[in-house]
This record gives C-alpha cells, sequence and structure tokens, in this order.
C-alpha cells in the first residue's frame, strides 16, 4: 500500500529514494571497488586476469544499470533536481570525504607509487598495481605501471559516466555527438593507440596530446627520442608541430575552443563525465574571475619560459644539427617583437577590450623574453633565465604538471566542480581562449525577450561564467574561458542561448545590447 504524505508543500518534502535498478547497480560497483581495495591492501587474490575482468566488468555494468534505473523512467529533459541537498554535491560529508580520497589516491599516484604496488629495480608488482599487470601485458606487452593503472581507470570513468551523461542529456543531441567524442578520443588515441605502439616498440604517444599542454613535446629526451625512430619518428615531430601551428589555430578559429576542450581533451572529458555532478559548485564572483585570469595566463608564461630555456639548453648542446642557438634566439626575439608590434598596432581594434593591466602585462612579458635571450647569445650563456633548464622542468612537473593538474585539478572536484584546472591553470585552455576571445567564430548568441533570469545557465556553468547576465541584456556571449560545453543551452527552458559560429561582425561580437531596459527613475508622467 503506498504511503500518503498529507503536507501541503509544492517541493517533494518525500525524495524518492534508489529504485530496484538503482540499488542492484550500486551493489554492483560496490562489489567490483571491494575487488580492487582489497588487492590495493595486498590481499592474495586468486584468478589474477579473470578477477580484474570481473571487478572491471562490475564497475561497468552496475554503473549502466544503476544510470538506467535513474533516468530512463523518466521523460527526456533537465534533470538536475536536488542537486544542492545532497551531501556529495553540496560539498557536504560525503563530498568531503570522495574530495580527502581523490586527493589521497593522487598524492601516492605521483609521489609515492610503491605504495600502490609499483614494484621497484625491476622488482614484480603487487598491490593494487600488480592487479593490473595482466591487462597491461595482454595490451603492451608489459608490466603495468601507476601510469597504466590510472589510464585504465581514467578511461573506464569516461566512458561508463559518459554513458549516464547521454542518457542524462538524451533530449540535446549536441550533448551526445560531443560525449560520444570524448569518449572515442580517450579509449582510441589516448590508451589504446600509446599501448599498440608500446607493443610495436614505438615511442609512446598520445596523438591528440599537443604543447603546452603537452609540456614535455619538448624537452632533450623527448625530441631525441622521436629522431632515433626514424620516418615515423619524424611524423611524431611534425604531427606535433602541425597540431601546434596550423590545425588548433584553424579549428580554434573555426570552431572555438570547444573543438578541443569539449570534444578532444581526456582532462575536459573527465569533467564533463565524472565531474557533471559537481558543475554547479564552479565560484561564479567577480573575485574568482579575476583570480582565474591572473593565474592561468601566469601558468601560460611560465611554461613558455620553461619551454624557451630547454630548446635553448638543446641547442647548445646538442652537435651536428641545423638549427643553431643563435638561430633559436634570434627566431624567438623576432617573434616577440612581432607579438609587440601586433599588440600595439591592433591596440584599438582587436584589443581594445583587453585591460590596461593585461596589456602592459603582455608586452612586458615579450619585451622581457626578448632582452633574456639576447643576454644569453650575446654572453655565451646556457641559461636564459640565470637558472639551468633542468631546474625549471623539475619546477614546473612538480607545482603544475602533478599538484595542480592532477592533485588539485580532479581531487576537487566535490570541492570547487569539476573544471578547476581547465579554469585556472591549463596553459592549452590559456592560449585557445586568447584565439577565441580575439579572433574565433565561435560566439554564444542570446535571446533576451525570452529570458525568464531562472540562473539554470550561470548555476551549471562549470567554468564561473554568470551567463544568465548576458542573456539578460540579449547579449553574445564570447569568453576566453567558455569551452563550448553547451550545458547552458541545454539546461535552459526557454531556449534563450545558441552555439553558433557566425563570419560577421567578428571584432565586435559583444558591442550590441539587444535587450532594451528601462529604469524606475526614467519613467515618467506626462
Amino acid at each position: 500500500m503506498a504511503h500518503l504524505h498529507p503536507d501541503l508543500s509544492l517541493s517533494n518534502p518525500q525524495p524518492r529514494g534508489m529504485n530496484t535498478a538503482q540499488k542492484l547497480g550500486a551493489a554492483a560497483v560496490g562489489i567490483g571497488l571491494a575487488l580492487m581495495m582489497a588487492a590495493a591492501f595486498g590481499a592474495q587474490l586468486p584468478g589474477g586476469g579473470k578477477l580484474l575482468a570481473a571487478a572491471l566488468a562490475l564497475l561497468t555494468a552496475g554503473t549502466i544499470v544503476y544510470a538506467r534505473g535513474a533516468y530512463l523512467h523518466l521523460p527526456a529533459g533537465i534533470k538536475n533536481n536536488g542537486v544542492w541537498q545532497r551531501s556529495l554535491s553540496n560539498r557536504g560529508l560525503w563530498g568531503w570525504l570522495t574530495g580527502v580520497v581523490l586527493t589521497g589516491f593522487y598524492v601516492l599516484l605521483y609521489w609515492f607509487p610503491q605504495y600502490l604496488g609499483l614494484g621497484a629495480g625491476g622488482a614484480a608488482n603487487t598491490g593494487l598495481v600488480g592487479f593490473f599487470d595482466p591487462l597491461s601485458r595482454a595490451l603492451s606487452g608489459n608490466a603495468a605501471s601507476q601510469w597504466f593503472v590510472y589510464g585504465t581507470l581514467y578511461t573506464l570513468a569516461i566512458l561508463i559516466l559518459g554513458y549516464k551523461f547521454i542518457l542524462k542529456y538524451r533530449h540535446n543531441r549536441y550533448q551526445i555527438i560531443r560525449t560520444l567524442s570524448v569518449m572515442f578520443f580517450q579509449l582510441c588515441f589516448a590508451f589504446l593507440l600509446p599501448e599498440l605502439l608500446a607493443r610495436l616498440q614505438l615511442p609512446y604517444n598520445d596523438f591528440k596530446n599537443m604543447w603546452p599542454l603537452n609540456y614535455y613535446f619538448f624537452f632533450d629526451w623527448n625530441i631525441k627520442s622521436m629522431l632515433s625512430n626514424g620516418t615515423f619518428g619524424l611524423f611524431m615531430l611534425g604531427w606535433g608541430l602541425a597540431l601546434m601551428f596550423v590545425i588548433s589555430p584553424v579549428l580554434t578559429w573555426r570552431y572555438g575552443k570547444r573543438w578541443y576542450c569539449s570534444w578532444v581533451c581526456g582532462c575536459g572529458g573527465l569533467a564533463e563525465t565524472a565531474g557533471d555532478a559537481f558543475r554547479h559548485l564552479s565560484d561564479k564572483s567577480l573575485r574568482a574571475w579575476r583570480i582565474e585570469r591572473w593565474l592561468i595566463h601566469a601558468v601560460l608564461v611560465f611554461v613558455v619560459m620553461m619551454t624557451v630555456s630547454v630548446v635553448y639548453a638543446y641547442f647548445t648542446n646538442a652537435k651536428n644539427i641545423v638549427l643553431t642557438r643563435g638561430f633559436f634566439a634570434w627566431l624567438v626575439i623576432a617573434l616577440c617583437a612581432a607579438g609587440m608590434a601586433v599588440l600595439l598596432i591592433g591596440r584599438r581594434r582587436w584589443f581594445r577590450d583587453m585591460p590596461p593591466a593585461a596589456f602592459l602585462t603582455a608586452l612586458a612579458v615579450m619585451a622581457g623574453l626578448a632582452t633574456a635571450l639576447g643576454w644569453a647569445h650575446f654572453s655565451n650563456s646556457p641559461n636564459v633565465f640565470f637558472i639551468e633548464s633542468k631546474y625549471l622542468k623539475e619546477w614546473y612537473g612538480f607545482f603544475i604538471g602533478a599538484a595542480f593538474s592532477g592533485v588539485v585539478g580532479v581531487g576537487f572536484y566535490p570541492l570547487l566542480g569539476s573544471r578547476v584546472w581547465c579554469r585556472f591553470g591549463c596553459p592549452m585552455a590559456a592560449i585557445l581562449g586568447l584565439q577565441q576571445r580575439f579572433f574565433s567564430r565561435f560566439r554564444i548568441t542570446t535571446n533576451g525577450g525570452q529570458c525568464i533570469s531562472c540562473g539554470n545557465c550561470s548555476t551549471y556553468c562549470e567554468m564561473g561564467i554568470d551567463v544568465r547576465a548576458y542573456a539578460q541584456r540579449g547579449q553574445n556571449i564570447v569568453r576566453a574561458s567558455c569551452v563550448g560545453c553547451g550545458i547552458c543551452a541545454a539546461v535552459c527552458p526557454r531556449g534563450v542561448l545558441r552555439l553558433e559560429s557566425l563570419s560577421d561582425d567578428i571584432m565586435r561580437r559583444t558591442a550590441d545590447l539587444k535587450a532594451i531596459h528601462i529604469r524606475e527613475d526614467e519613467v515618467k508622467l506626462l
């Protein structure tokens, strides 16, 4: 017999619990996690690869069953009810515990892999890493590393939670297609293809990853590895350069940074799928926006300085090469001079909306880089910034490559939202954002007359953009931080927002206000 609740609340004071399908799915996921936890704590589990396959199958099947039980009995449409009341998604107890567990896992992964079971000095793997040995040997022929374990779990999270995401947003074709895209690129390009290359004794490479996100692309060991692998190595080098200087700028001009950040990138793929439950936690304040703009571009400056220093040192120590240290120094000086000229000439047309502090900072950075290279060249010093390049590599790898992108970037999902790294630290997002802000055709158009100021768009923007403020004014949204995920349009109940690529008015895309506002003090009786 159904239970009656004789209250008059318009909201749901007795939220429905899990149905049978969700309970079965949660149980399967729990068993799969228990098997991995037992392996992590050193339990001698029988079955080897079969038990690993069973654990991964339980995680996959359980998530699918849970997702179908959660969404398929409901009509298609917005399904974010109760996110501010659940402990996991409102920074409650479960949210904090999840953040602590994720952060602890990343600390072990980057700095203490021996506690995950990684064998040192040729010793056999044990624990969680040893649990994944059969899968690693099947794919690459090698024993597992902590990075293989991480890559497997990372890919599995994107695949199974991507399926959950598709069910949740099945009313929106754009969300379905882009989620399938990130699932494909993560599985094929980031996981399977590199393992296949390792089996063929070829350099490990993720062909969708490029500088500066792939910050070690210009490291001496990576360049030597590519040059020593014949035609295939030269192809890898040429592909990486083409991605940076041709493919990425053209696609960003045509489609905005969404082509990479929301359709290809693994960091964005994890944020969109595993991090979907936390997207509303992103800080929308102006203070956070100011911190974001300075911090992400500071990281970009850091990676440029490190790369210039590394390449300069490589040319200093390399023998019998066509390019010389002097040629590289003059090339960078010329590029800095050209950049300063573009800034100064285009100040009134292209960069008129750039804050004066940012404009002067950009000029100062390019002038400082050119001066440092000139000094190093004429003084015959191997160090561009009075510091050996190896120390810059170590600092960047520790603070940005590990602590920021991993520990904070993912571990803080339940506390700061799902795109902390993409928003505050990713140098790739910074470069694509500058191109999108000033030269791309992409924008989100608004129909202010239809906006009811519900705030869904701003609430679920994981990049901290106050979308509603633009929509209320009928103003196009062109922001360097926007990754074009389209969630703002997906959760809008009135169809106010549209993602478009328009060639007209490319220099003043946000200038026009299409909504007329009348203040109370302007209304007068005649």
